[in-house]
C-alpha cells in the first residue's frame, strides 16, 4: 500500500481512539478563555500526520455512539469496566467534530453503533470496489480486517509502516483470518471478554497453529495432550461460540456516507474562515499560520465561533 499506488485509498479513523490518544498525550493545553484544547491539538496534528504519510485519496472518521444492544445482551459485562470519559475530554468531542465539518473530513456515528462495525463494513464495501483501505487503530480486533486490499496503521508502531498480514503474524502467530478464533480463546480485558482459563497468547497460538480454527480444536478436542487444557477447552465451548459473535466485527451494516462523497481535498473558503475562527478562539497560533491567515482577525470579517 504506497502512498504513490494511483488505486483509491479509503483511511478509516477510530474517532474514540485517536481523541484518547491525543488527550493523554498532551497533559495540559488551554484556549484563552480557559477551555481545554489538549484533545483538539493533538487529534488534529495526529491526524495531519497520518494524512501527510498516507495520503489517502478518500478519508472517513468514525465514531462510538453506543455499545451494540446485542453484543450487550450476549454478555452484560461488555466493556462494563471501563472508566467514565474524563470531563474535559467529553467537552472537546463537539469541538473536533465541528473542526472535521470545517476542514471537509467526512464524520459518520449511528446511534447504538460502535465505530468499530462501521469501520469493518466500509473496510468492505471499499474492498468489494477495489479500492485499499488503512485503518487507523491500535486496537487488536481490526487485525482480522486485514488482507491484500486492507492494512493497518497502528500509532503504537513507531515504524510507521501500514501493517499487512504478515505484521499480524508477527504480532500474534496467526494469520488475519485466525484473529478472532484466538482473541476468543486468549479474551480481551480492554473489552471486558473473558478467555478461557490456561489459555494465554502463545497456547492459543500454538493450538490455532495444530488445529487450524476453533471449531476444529473443539471436533478434536481429545488430541489435546495437557489434562487441564482439555478440560478448560471442552468447559468452555459456549463461551467460546459467544466470544466469537462478540469479537467478530460486523462488515454488513445499510446507510453511511457514499464512498465517492469521502474524496479528501482541503477546506474551501468558507471552512478556511471558520477554521481560522476556531484556531484564533483556541489559541493555535501555528495551525493559523499554516493557514495563510492572520492573528488578529480583520474587522467584519465574522464574529468567531
Amino acid at each position: 500500500m504506497s502512498p504513490t499506488d494511483p488505486s483509491p485509498t479509503l483511511l478509516l479513523v477510530d474517532g474514540h481512539a485517536y481523541a484518547y490518544r491525543a488527550f493523554y498525550a498532551i497533559r495540559s493545553l488551554n484556549s484563552p478563555d480557559g477551555a481545554p484544547t489538549n484533545a483538539i491539538y493533538g487529534f488534529v496534528k495526529m491526524l495531519q500526520k497520518m494524512e501527510g504519510i498516507l495520503r489517502p485519496s478518500h478519508r472517513l472518521v468514525l465514531w462510538d455512539r453506543g455499545l451494540a444492544a446485542e453484543r450487550m445482551a450476549e454478555l452484560p459485562g461488555y466493556k462494563q469496566q471501563r472508566s467514565p470519559t474524563p470531563e474535559d475530554l467529553e467537552r472537546q468531542f463537539p469541538e473536533i467534530e465541528r473542526w472535521l465539518d470545517a476542514a471537509g473530513i467526512a464524520a459518520w456515528s449511528q446511534a447504538e453503533t460502535e465505530a468499530d462495525d462501521w469501520i469493518g463494513t466500509y473496510a468492505r464495501r471499499a474492498e468489494a470496489q477495489g479500492w485499499r483501505t488503512v485503518v487507523a487503530s491500535s486496537d487488536k480486533d481490526f487485525m482480522q480486517l486485514v488482507g491484500p486490499q486492507v492494512g493497518l496503521f497502528n500509532p503504537n508502531d513507531k515504524t510507521e509502516k501500514v501493517w499487512t498480514a504478515a505484521e499480524v503474524e508477527a504480532k500474534t502467530g496467526v494469520q488475519p483470518h485466525q484473529v478472532v478464533d484466538w482473541l476468543s480463546l486468549i479474551g480481551d480485558a480492554v473489552d471486558n471478554i473473558p478467555g478461557v482459563p490456561g489459555v494465554g497468547p502463545k497456547t492459543a497460538t500454538q493450538l490455532l497453529l495444530k488445529y487450524g480454527s476453533i471449531e476444529s480444536l473443539l471436533a478434536r478436542v481429545s488430541e489435546v495432550k495437557s489434562e487441564s487444557q482439555r478440560s478448560n477447552l471442552q468447559a468452555s465451548v459456549e463461551q467460546l461460540q459467544r466470544n466469537r459473535r462478540l469479537i467478530s466485527l460486523k462488515t454488513d451494516l445499510s446507510g453511511g456516507p457514499a464512498l465517492e462523497s469521502l474524496r479528501a481535498g482541503t477546506p474551501d473558503a468558507p471552512g478556511r474562515e471558520r477554521l481560522g475562527a476556531m484556531y484564533r478562539r483556541w489559541g493555535f497560533r501555528s495551525l493559523l499560520s499554516e493557514l495563510g491567515l492572520p492573528w488578529e482577525e480583520a474587522s467584519g470579517q465574522g464574529t468567531l465561533l
